[in-house]
């Protein structure tokens, strides 16, 4: 679709010089003499640029800018005047335009600025389109009590600057956490930083965190800002913190006291305005009784807790992280839309997830891939969510029957996988009738496999 300029200028000559240069330059032009006639246009008609003459009668160019910019959808606007002065400049451009031309117009200066202002709508676009990909990236899915708990702390928190601790095992998205309270922090234009203390060697780390001087070791060939510095006015994550050393513990204890920090080589402090974010999957009090980590350090970070729970503790969500993740994944990877059939989603449910919603994402990447069918089947599925305790393992029940119903369901759950869901085969297994089958599963409320 080709780029939509209007013109508004009370000098009919202006109009059709300059919709004749614009013209040759490929856009669609159109024209008009008034504010009122420009806002008229806009009501009705998508223009991408706006050139507007300051001096109009009526309504005059700086009030019709500051309608324009009232809009939703404000176009760019390029302001011209044939009394320019510099507080005219100022006033426009604080009002939103993007750029001011003075009469006589340089067709030189017209063509440069009017490129200048699309590719600048152009880049805005983009970095709406992509701040928009990294929020549904980043989102945090899920319905059950403890996900809109942890939303709710997360809308509460992220204004402030208070420190966050974020506790959970390995998986359950505590980067997601940290990451939401950063977007959502009056920090969210400054840099998002993160460190994976168990990641870096600790040969390296202090290097890394600190930054260091040239020539303060061996490789050491230029001055090099550490993770502090590059965090400066935005939020520094320290993720997996429980296995930082004693030593760094020690430095970065001092950093946030002072709020400064002194890179490796120098002597002289650097003031840093950082929030910190920390997660761990360990149960940091355990590592302070075991001389592992510093008590000190530890109240420092853990001025508000997060409880990121596990899968197992909010199966109702793996319907909702199971659909998103396939619909990310067919998009990414071309493919048509896949679903996962009733079946197959009760032994997703079934499964106790010790990797957590990682495990589960990489499962649906891997179905998305490897599997030929838009609906997936528990034959598609591997055989590693058929072993180990099944998660009404973990229930406690009332009485014997319930516990025997749950067991008897896990069991013919796994034999119909061992058996590729095949009826007869399965059935053959169990020792039953076909048809006894097809009751057994109705009455443990087992739906049957299309590919059966």
């Amino acid at each position: 679709m080709s780029t939509r300029i209007l013109i508004v200028d009370d000098e009919g000559g202006i109009r059709e010089s300059l919709g004749a240069l614009l013209r040759d330059e490929g856009y669609q032009v159109a024209a008009v003499s008034s504010g009122e006639e420009c806002i008229e246009r806009i009501e009705h008609e998508q223009f991408d640029l706006v050139l507007l003459d300051v001096w109009l009668t009526g309504m005059d160019g700086l009030e019709t800018l500051e309608r324009l910019q009232a809009r939703e959808d404000a176009p760019m606007v390029v302001m011209i005047s044939g009394h320019g002065n510099v507080e005219t400049a100022v006033r426009a451009t604080k009002l939103g335009a993007f750029d001011f031309l003075e009469k006589p117009l340089s067709i030189e200066k017209v063509v440069l600025v009017v490129r200048n202002a699309l590719d600048f709508m152009r880049l805005d676009e983009e970095n709406q389109r992509l701040r928009a990909e990294l929020e549904e990236r980043y989102q945090i899915l899920g319905a059950s009590v403890p996900m809109k708990a942890l939303r709710q702390q997360i809308a509460l928190t992220a204004p402030t600057a208070g420190r966050v601790l974020i506790f959970g095992e390995s998986g359950t998205g505590k980067e997601l956490v940290a990451r939401a309270l950063h977007a959502n922090s009056p920090r969210r234009g400054m840099p998002f930083v993160e460190v994976n203390c168990a990641a870096i060697p600790e040969e390296l780390i202090e290097s890394e965190m600190f930054g260091h001087r040239k020539g303060s070791f061996t490789g050491a060939s230029e001055d090099k800002p550490g993770k502090f510095q590059k965090a400066d006015g935005g939020t520094l994550f320290l993720d997996e913190v429980g296995d930082m050393s004693l030593k760094t513990q020690s430095k970065v204890l001092r950093i946030l006291e002072q709020q400064s920090v002194e890179p490796l080589g120098s002597n002289q402090a650097v003031k840093v305005d950082v929030r910190v974010l920390a997660a761990t999957n360990k149960k940091l009090e355990d590592e302070i009784a075991r001389g592992n980590f510093r008590e000190d350090l530890f109240y420092r970070l853990n001025v508000i807790p997060f409880y990121v729970p596990a899968l197992r503790q909010r199966t109702e969500d793996i319907p909702i992280l199971a659909a998103a993740f396939l619909a990310s994944f067919c998009e990414a990877y071309g493919k048509k839309q896949k679903e996962f059939s009733p079946a197959a989603m009760e032994i997703l449910l079934a499964y106790p997830w010790p990797g957590n919603v990682r495990e589960l994402k990489n499962l649906v990447e891997r179905l998305v891939i490897m599997s030929p069918s838009n609906r997936i089947e528990p034959h598609h599925l591997p055989p590693e969510l058929f072993r180990g305790a099944p998660k009404d393992a973990e229930k406690t029940y009332e009485t014997l029957h319930e516990a025997r119903e749950a067991y008897e369901r896990e069991f013919v759950l796994r034999k119909l996988q061992e058996n590729r869901w095949n009826m007869t085969n399965t059935a053959a297994a169990l020792g039953l009738e076909r048809s006894h089958l097809y009751r057994k599963m109705r009455a443990l409320k087992i739906a049957p496999s299309k590919a059966s």
